[in-house]
């Protein structure tokens, strides 16, 4: 009986070529934009020819959604290192610190900022970021429940996906001005989320006991 298909990793030199790829649209898309990105001049930029782009990317949004999901993996390691129990006395405390993280990727990330706050039409990326923030979301919850024990929240809409990315809009109007996310848009955006979180959490939660685990991190 024929064994069922299981997904391969890329060869080691496919994935060192996918990582030159994604690092040439990087710096095109922090010098000129996402107007400016092509296969071809990703290619020039790469040192290598476009039919080699072609090979692992078919087209620019194709390119463009694997670098979102880069992006989104800062954004989900970000929420999976450790907090320091002893520094959360109420869930707000917590919830500054993971935005405090987010705006850091934000600040260091210009092609975070190109694709996920800059209004570039692209449907595809628009779909893909959606889809990320709905698992940031559920990440989310997972980290305030392990510190807090959260009331019941409604099932019919992903409350700290939502708050995620009403704070992001905030932040997009900041890069939209500004072409950053400045300090005061920043404490803007935080005020928003921690705003909208307010609506369904109390000021004040009961903690949980921190794991073994994370007292021997902390």
């Amino acid at each position: 009986m024929p064994r069922p298909a299981t997904a391969r990793k890329p060869r080691a030199s496919s994935q060192t070529r996918i990582t030159t790829i994604l690092a040439a649209a990087r710096t095109l898309l922090a010098e000129d934009g996402v107007a400016s990105l092509s296969i071809y001049s990703v290619a020039e930029r790469a040192q290598m020819p476009p039919s080699s782009v072609y090979h692992f990317f078919a087209s620019v949004p194709a390119l463009l959604e694997a670098l979102t999901a880069q992006i989104h993996g800062a954004f989900r390691a970000c929420l999976q290192t450790p907090f320091d129990a002893s520094s959360l006395a109420t869930w707000r405390d917590l919830s500054r610190q993971v935005e405090q993280r987010m705006l850091a990727i934000y600040a260091a990330d210009t092609a975070a900022r190109q694709l996920i706050l800059t209004q570039h039409g692209l449907t595809e990326i628009n779909q893909a970021d959606r889809q990320h923030d709905l698992e940031l979301g559920r990440l989310m919850y997972a980290l305030f429940d392990r510190h807090f024990q959260l009331p019941a929240l409604p099932s019919d809409v992903d409350v700290f996906a939502l708050a995620m990315e009403l704070g992001d809009r905030v932040y997009a109007r900041s890069v939209q001005l500004h072409g950053c996310i400045t300090p005061r848009l920043a404490e803007e955006g935080m005020r928003v989320f921690d705003a909208y979180l307010g609506l369904y959490l109390p000021p004040f939660l009961p903690q949980r006991e921190p794991c073994r685990q994370e007292v021997m991190i902390a």
